[in-house]
């Protein structure tokens, strides 16, 4: 297995890549193995792929590169609008970041409790930041972003990250084309969870095209306090993502914001220094592990842990 493949910048994005160079630090993230399990399960290899070491500290560079550059070729943006898009927060730091790469004016709604780190760094970037209720729960900033947008359609443009195609079709040709080349292709087992379905549903296309048999599983947050990132999609109400092709999914892993911050302190103390969704990822990892008992599992680390030092995630960690 090579950890280390890369995979080549798509042609139709060469010429902004050679125009905004900091474009190329985006995606080809380094693959490791964690051996955290391995006593308790020494027939099942984890790997993990560092998406945190996006220059944007998270996966979300990945769709928010692909969704700009598609809206510039196509004339749906810089023409003076401002991009506009609902984030729980590290989607909003993708778009501020890009933003200030190439002089596109920014607006990020977000849910009042997204974490003080996020919004920091959003505003930093020089996006404007606007934020809802956070008692209204994240589909609320999803809400108004519609309705500011609506309001407004010829002062906006609106990516709108949970119907945008360009989303999951990013994490076909990236992320999962590097889970391919960095695995040789061996894998069983792929984990991830849902926010705006883009990850899940472009690695899992990707991976049932490329790999006879291979398992999807889906972490299931709880309703409460719930887990930043990640939406359960179980209650009647929940706005469920266009992109999402549930489809893919083999099978589902529910996992609690507890054990998602047990997994993060355990994560710590072999050296690895991610969020909380990544948390829930690698429980979810674990629950799989043990049912398999043999295999190769592959998922993500989407940000890192100093996002999540103002939310009490390492205080509650470090209680259990």
């Amino acid at each position: 297995m090579n950890p280390f493949a890369t995979i080549p910048v798509e042609e139709r994005y060469r010429e902004f890549h050679e125009r905004y160079p900091a474009l190329n630090l985006i995606g080809n993230t380094r693959m490791v193995e964690v051996r955290c399990f391995k006593d308790e399960l020494p027939e099942v290899t984890v790997y993990v792929k560092a998406e945190y070491s996006n220059p944007g500290g998270s996966l979300k560079d990945r769709p928010v590169r692909r969704m700009l550059l598609e809206a510039l070729i196509e004339g749906k943006a810089g023409r003076g609008q401002i991009v506009l898009d609902s984030s729980s927060g590290n989607a909003g730091i993708a778009y501020a970041m890009l933003g200030a790469m190439m002089n596109l004016p920014i607006q990020i709604v977000v849910p009042g409790n997204a974490s003080r780190e996020r919004k920091l760094r959003i505003k930093a970037h020089g996006a404007t930041l606007v934020q809802t209720d956070p008692m209204e729960g994240y589909d609320e900033a999803l809400r108004e972003g519609h309705r500011i947008a609506e309001r407004e359609p010829d002062r906006y443009f609106h990516c709108d990250q949970y119907a945008n195609e360009n989303n999951w079709l990013a994490h076909y040709h990236t992320t999962a084309a590097e889970i391919l080349a960095q695995t040789e292709g061996r894998l069983t087992h792929f984990v991830s969870g849902i926010g705006t379905g883009g990850t899940i549903t472009g690695v899992g296309r990707r991976l049932k095209k490329e790999i006879p048999g291979i398992e999807i599983v889906q972490i299931v947050p709880e309703d409460f306090p719930g887990i930043e990132g990640l939406k359960p999609l179980e209650n009647p109400g929940d706005i469920i993502p266009k992109i999402l092709d549930s489809s893919v999914i083999d099978r589902k892993v529910r996992v609690s914001s507890m054990d998602a911050a047990r997994t993060c302190a355990l994560l710590a103390r072999h050296g690895i220094w991610a969020g909380q969704s990544s948390g829930a990822y690698m429980h979810g990892v674990y629950e799989t592990a043990k049912r398999i008992r043999k295999g190769v599992i592959v998922t993500l680390l989407n940000d890192i842990g100093e996002r999540y030092m103002s939310t009490g995630l390492w205080e509650s960690a470090d209680e259990k």
